[in-house]
């Protein structure tokens, strides 16, 4: 994906490093973990709903811990079990939302998976209890107060750190690229906002968020996250919010670009993607094969196109700093990563859902074409609500 004229390594003239595989066999099927962050929405107002804590205590007796609150009160989390198959991932998503669901049903509510809520609060944000969440709000302050966004987090198992500090440098270049295909905000306040994710231009400004640098190794990742905390840019290292991070607490590697999926079926195709990128870096990194390291100014440049105009405009190829169809670029990624899918047993499933992404749009277009019916919000609401348990 570089090239000399606009690659990090040409500017900085530094050599090329050496890369060893440290957790074995390359081609050992990865296990892969999903978690969903969606909205609680009023039926009758298309609203949010502050009762995200008393929905999780609904269904924990059903869903347990893989069920959670989140900074706000209008948000909770899924999680998933770690798989091989992402058929039984895909099937432990689609029982999890319906059952979260039916909880919510009972309260009166509605569950929706989008990035950002139709129709934003008007009153001040009602915040999750905890202290956790309290330091942040009193940290962060406004930052705080817009971020009732959801995303959808896939981790991948890479129990050595080395080995999850490289992949993120080899999987960096193709953050615009996962941003433009899961693309499901555009709405903000009752607006489109011109935006196919709208999550991703709010949430990058925070701190410590959007690509990730490039990391020579876990004792410089940890050094940085020390300094972090220390200059207060942090308050603890589950406030590292970059795209992709070596999880804090699981042996894993957490690629957190996505906007919330809006059906199933999105989940499991991102949850696929990033598999088989986990699984292709491996494989480069097996082979002595240094990483990607486009110029920094560049790749955030290609996330904020990617997020501004989705799958149907055009994205920057960081390999030559020109503009070309975002579809181009996600047809390059697909053929990149084919070998990994075929060895998983993907391949098949990511052909088919590419194909209806690309008659049918992404979560973004599909949210717009509801609206451009009868030029409706609350259809909007309704479309995405409808999507969330298909």
């Amino acid at each position: 994906m570089s090239s000399q004229p606009h690659s990090e390594r040409a500017a900085t003239d530094a050599p090329a490093p050496q890369f060893t595989l440290h957790s074995g066999n390359a081609s050992a099927p990865l296990t892969v973990g999903i978690e969903e962050e969606l909205l609680l929405i009023d039926p009758v107002t298309r609203e949010l709903s502050p009762q995200g804590p008393e929905l999780v205590r609904e269904v924990f007796g059903e869903l347990g811990d893989r069920t959670g609150t989140e900074l706000t009160r209008y948000q909770v989390e899924l999680r998933t079990e770690p798989h091989t198959c992402l058929g039984e991932a895909g099937e432990q998503i689609r029982t999890a939302r319906r059952t979260l669901a039916d909880s919510a049903n009972r309260l009166g509510l509605r569950i929706a998976s989008t990035g950002t809520p139709v129709q934003a609060p008007t009153a001040p944000v009602l915040f999750t209890p905890g202290p956790r969440y309290a330091q942040s709000v009193a940290h962060y302050r406004a930052l705080d107060d817009e971020q009732i966004v959801c995303a959808c987090h896939i981790h991948v198992g890479l129990p050595d750190p080395r080995d999850a500090v490289q992949v993120s440098n080899h999987l960096r270049s193709w953050l615009p690229v996962l941003t433009a295909l899961t693309a499901n905000s555009p709405f903000w306040g009752g607006q489109d906002t011109g935006y196919a994710s709208w999550r991703t231009t709010s949430w990058g400004r925070w701190p410590v968020a959007g690509p990730p640098p490039y990391l020579e190794s876990p004792a410089h990742l940890d050094e940085l996250v020390q300094t972090l905390i220390r200059t207060e840019a942090l308050i603890d290292r589950a406030g590292l919010y970059w795209d992709i991070r070596p999880s804090h607490h699981l042996p894993t590697l957490e690629v957190r670009v996505a906007d919330a999926a809006l059906t199933p079926n999105d989940s499991i195709l991102l949850a696929a993607i990033v598999r088989a990128l986990t699984a292709t870096a491996l494989t480069a990194i097996a082979g002595g094969e240094p990483p990607p390291r486009p110029v920094p100014e560049l790749l955030r440049a290609a996330c904020w196109r990617a997020a501004r105009d989705g799958l149907s405009g055009k994205g920057i190829d960081l390999s030559t700093g020109r503009l070309v169809a975002q579809q181009t670029l996600a047809e390059r990624l697909l053929h990149h990563i084919t070998p990994a899918l075929d060895q998983h047993g993907d391949l098949a499933l990511v052909r088919s859902h590419w194909r209806r992404l690309r008659t049918e749009g992404t979560g973004a277009d599909r949210q717009r074409a509801a609206y451009h019916r009868r030029s409706s919000t609350n259809d909007v609401t309704d479309y995405i609500i409808a999507a969330t348990t298909c």
